[in-house]
């Protein structure tokens, strides 16, 4: 395989860039493919794309292949430009490699090698054994890896990737002190979180708020921001909901609570001692058991659990204080979506975490600023800030 990098490109394959920008455009087109990632590819030759695809959803064509069958017979001596190392294994559908050099494919050229070790350098071997040429395009590495950020963690690290959604007044109250909430932010901050769900392969939440506000958890695709054209694009997808995650070591969630009469499966992660009968829940609901921490659960067990049993890529975290503020203390959260609604909730209204005894500035804990954005009509929407963790090197 050769590596190149975009300084290095010759004047032949100058436009090689532009291609590949395509397929990642296209895979980004997805909302999740999960516990697949989200891949793009578009066909070439002569210079003329002949052909492009995505892989929709697990189960379903994967890009590679997608793309070949609108190139057709164009596709014989021509170039494939895909984000991510086609696979050589049999899983829900068949090796892509094998339809790449049935196609007569005489050209690769990918974005990232694929983490998975039932792929990762196999599908180039098979590739390049066959006389296919492969050409890796370092630049876009990282931009591929952003795309399937939470495929590349759990095959790197056996860990999902983790974000932590919360919403708060300006004052940072999360309610008022009697518990209504309902609404801190408004329409558009509330359907940006419904995209949120549906890039999420589980939403996990703690006993805590299912007691206290029975909530469904569930992707409503009818008040996603999306256009009709995107969300025909995704109705596979969209038509299978996230896994729910509940943590109740415990064992308090109740056989009517509203989360677990929604379409889709449930997990309730609890202690040994206090799952080993099921047949209170629906059928739908899974008991699983971890080892405690203290009162709870060890959260690193949970995650470790959600990725190698329940394949999951991403979640999203929607909990109450304590949980979040347990996420956060164990650093397990990768990323935190924060929306601000500007009002004010006043000084007897609960906080937004519950950090105790921190007695210097030295002892907080610092985020880097991603992204800030308005939700909404400018002037009477909601502010959605993006942070990740400060790390050592970044303080």
């Amino acid at each position: 395989m050769q590596v190149y990098s975009n300084s290095a490109l010759s004047a032949e394959i100058v436009d090689w860039p532009v291609h590949m920008r395509q397929a990642l455009a296209l895979a980004r087109t997805v909302i999740t493919a999960a516990p697949n990632p989200r891949v793009g590819c578009v066909i070439v030759k002569d210079r003329k794309l002949v052909g492009e695809g995505w892989h929709a959803a697990a189960g379903q064509a994967h890009a590679e292949v997608a793309a070949l069958r609108q190139a057709g017979a164009a596709a014989r001596a021509a170039t494939a430009f895909v984000t991510l190392e086609p696979c050589a294994h049999t899983g829900r559908t068949g090796p892509c490699v094998e339809a790449l050099l049935a196609a007569g494919i005489e050209r690769v050229v990918l974005a990232s090698i694929d983490p998975n070790p039932s792929v990762s350098g196999k599908g180039i071997t098979v590739l390049e054994a066959a006389g296919v040429q492969v050409y890796h395009l370092k630049d876009f590495e990282q931009d591929a890896m952003d795309l399937n950020r939470g495929y590349f963690r759990r095959h790197q690290q056996g860990l999902p990737y983790v974000r932590l959604k919360l919403a708060m007044s300006l004052d940072g109250r999360t309610a008022l002190a009697n518990g209504d909430s309902k609404w801190i932010t408004g329409p558009a901050a509330r359907a940006d979180g419904q995209l949120l769900r549906a890039h999420s392969c589980a939403i996990v939440t703690g006993i805590g708020t299912v007691l206290a506000d029975d909530p469904a958890l569930t992707v409503r695709s009818a008040e996603l921001p999306l256009s009709q054209s995107a969300l025909q694009a995704n109705a596979l997808a969209l038509s299978r909901q996230p896994l729910r995650v509940i943590l109740d070591s415990g064992r308090r969630t109740p056989a009517t609570a509203r989360i677990l009469r929604e379409q889709g499966s449930v997990v309730i992660f609890g202690t040994s001692s206090n799952t080993t009968d099921s047949s209170a829940y629906p059928g739908n609901v899974t008991l699983k058991a971890l080892p405690g921490a203290g009162s709870g659960l060890a959260l690193r067990s949970v995650l470790e659990s959600l990725a190698a049993d329940f394949e999951c890529n991403e979640i999203l975290v929607e909990a109450g204080a304590i949980l979040s503020t347990a996420f956060i203390e164990a650093g397990l959260v990768d990323e935190l979506l924060l929306y601000i609604a500007p009002k004010l909730l006043g000084k007897d209204g609960r906080a937004l975490v519950e950090f105790t005894g921190l007695q210097t500035l030295a002892d907080s804990i610092e985020f880097d600023i991603i992204d800030v954005a308005i939700v909404g009509e400018a002037g009477h929407g909601d502010i959605r800030v993006t942070l990740q963790p400060r790390t050592a090197a970044g303080a």
